[in-house]
């Protein structure tokens, strides 16, 4: 019998390893675990559809009755169809205004309605860091008009140097009242409709799945992490984690994401008799 039935998992920094693959351990462990009965689900910033090699990897890919948390935990979906099982977008108007002051300050941005992702600005060292992680459409758009009428779940700056993110954050002021606000990757500030976070995506998908919170696990590296590892009734940061989220970790594992963090923690916690 399985320890906990349902387990969240971040892809960049936990999953996956530095190369942007998953190691064989962390494949024929989270393979056993699915097979016995887990829900293992991908709790993402990226968008659903960047995830189908990852998902034909561990043998979930448009599998009945299995899911993905995608922008963050804007939107959840079952992977047969990606039939939305639940979403919560941007404003129009805040996600026209945060793409508005992106343009002003030639800032790169991610710009992410579904199914896709837009580049704006795609500078070289962008290019080089998105090889092999995700496809995106590059745009020269003045405006975000080119996306009327469809829900943007999220909206990305970029920049290496956090103290430029954090100016950007100060400059945009009470615009922000409505948003969450989270960082990752060392490289990015990130912006969803207010409310929306990993965490509650997990307690969301927990209730329609009829999966008691004390059934869940979340695994985790970085800040944008945070609300997830709080949700979950026990939560695992992985050795190269961001220390800024220790304090939420019941454990942290003695692997890094390039070692099998993840398969670490499902030996010790999910599979464990």
């Amino acid at each position: 019998m399985l320890s906990y039935t349902l387990m969240t998992c971040d892809m960049d920094g936990t999953l996956l390893s530095d190369d942007a693959t998953i190691c064989t351990r962390n494949i024929q462990t989270i393979r056993q675990a699915i097979g016995a009965g887990l829900h293992f689900v991908p709790c993402t910033g990226r968008g659903f559809e960047s995830l189908n090699h990852i998902q034909e990897t561990l043998g979930i890919y448009q599998k009945p009755g299995e899911y993905v948390i995608s922008y963050n935990g804007a939107l959840i979906t079952e992977n047969s169809h990606n039939d939305i099982l639940y979403e919560d977008g941007l404003p129009w108007d805040i996600a026209s205004a945060l793409y508005d002051f992106g343009v002003a300050h030639h800032i790169t941005m991610h710009i992410y309605p579904y199914g896709k992702v837009y580049l704006y600005n795609y500078v070289p060292f962008e290019r080089a860091f998105l090889e092999g992680r995700m496809p995106n459409i590059e745009t020269f758009e003045p405006s975000l008009d080119f996306l009327k009428g469809q829900t943007v779940y999220k909206i990305v700056y970029m920049d290496p140097d956090l103290p430029t993110l954090n100016r950007y954050r100060q400059q945009l002021g009470s615009l922000l009242d409505d948003v969450t606000v989270s960082y990752s990757s060392d490289r990015y500030i990130e912006f969803n409709h207010k409310n929306v976070t990993k965490g509650t995506a997990l307690r969301k998908l927990a209730g329609l799945l009829h999966i008691p919170i004390s059934q869940t696990l979340a695994i985790g590296d970085n800040i944008n992490d945070t609300e997830m590892l709080k949700a979950a009734s026990f939560s695992v940061g992985v050795h190269n984690l961001n220390e800024a989220i220790r304090p939420y970790c019941n454990v942290v594992t003695e692997a890094t994401n390039n070692e099998g963090a993840v398969a670490e923690a499902i030996e010790r916690f999910i599979l464990k008799q």
